[in-house]
């Protein structure tokens, strides 16, 4: 079953803490967003964005808002693979060159 995705506007923002609440659009109940629901995004929000969101229900009942995303504002998650990638090449070679170098102390030590 698909989840609807809703629009709203970020009402109230505290940084320090990384939550706040979001109006949505249709004029129902404010609804509570927590950072760790804007996965990915290259900035933090600020109050007054526009915010497109799913929800769902916590153990309390209460609607928060899930799957964020702030619009206008590009997603990280590309960048970081690239890198990790990259990484994963510099270990590769690392080893590589460390694996070649035993074999030829090795080598002449026989």
């Amino acid at each position: 079953m698909a989840m609807t995705e809703n629009k709203g506007f970020l009402k109230t923002w505290k940084d320090d803490r990384g939550f706040g609440f979001i109006k949505p659009e249709d004029g129902s109940q404010d609804v509570f967003i927590h950072i760790s629901a804007l996965k990915g995004m290259r900035r933090r929000p600020f109050r007054g964005d526009t915010i497109y969101y799913q929800t769902e229900q916590d153990g309390e009942g209460k609607i928060k808002a899930i799957n964020a995303r702030i619009d206008g504002v590009e997603y990280f998650e590309d960048e970081q693979q690239q890198h990790s990638k990259s990484w994963r090449w510099v270990v590769a070679a690392a080893l590589g060159l460390v694996s070649a170098a035993a074999a030829a102390f090795l080598s002449l030590q026989a």
